[in-house]
């Protein structure tokens, strides 16, 4: 079964019309220069509005140790998830399970990443574009991925209802994320979007 993350959540209404499509989990972006970043208070409500049996994410980006630690005091974080060159040994010296965002390009190495980041619960695979750590609503060539990834393959980049079936088909990724794909605007989520984008993700996954 394909799971589904949601992320860029800001609006405890879109995590809740997020949770009620089904939803598996929930990003919250703590990185300032992104158009989705939500601060402590932001992430504390949209904690608390969260319903049971939803996984919380926390999207960082070269951040301080201090400033991750920062947020885990005071957000119950499931996961963390590195967007930035964190080093294998950064990502996990905070007691969390933890994603390792790559940006794909030709002449990235999957399988070297998967190795080098062998601690990680899976590899989250998102567009290359230059300047650019995420969000970025762009595509990349899936031939790129391997068949025999060793980690759970997270396929972000650009995904939406329109092409998240055929996505699934030709990866047959663990889970997909979405973020722009599902958006009235940068944070802000469309309920029907997200709705629709989820009855893809179930029929194409059988």
């Amino acid at each position: 079964m394909i799971r589904v993350k949601i992320c860029g959540i800001t609006r405890v209404e879109d995590a809740l019309a997020a949770a009620a499509s089904g939803a598996d989990a929930l990003g919250l972006v703590f990185y300032e220069k992104s158009p989705r970043h939500v601060n402590l208070r932001q992430a504390a409500q949209l904690a608390a509005a969260i319903p049971p049996f939803v996984t919380l994410v926390g999207l960082f980006v070269n951040a301080g140790a201090e400033a991750v630690r920062e947020v885990l005091r005071h957000i119950p974080l499931d996961i963390l998830q590195f967007h930035g060159d964190e080093s294998p040994e950064f990502c996990a010296q905070f007691g969390k399970p933890y994603l390792k965002a790559i940006r794909v390009k030709a002449g990235v190495d999957l399988l070297q990443c998967a190795a080098h980041f062998r601690a990680a619960k899976g590899l989250l695979l998102d567009a290359h574009v230059e300047g650019m750590q995420g969000g970025t609503g762009t595509t990349f060539d899936w031939t790129l991925i391997p068949e025999a990834m060793p980690l759970p393959v997270i396929l972000s980049g650009g995904l939406d209802a329109e092409n998240v079936a055929a996505a699934i088909k030709q990866v047959r990724p663990y889970a997909v994320d979405v973020s722009s794909g599902v958006e009235a605007s940068k944070g802000i989520k469309d309920a029907a979007k997200i709705a629709r984008f989820m009855q893809e993700v179930k029929q194409a996954d059988v």
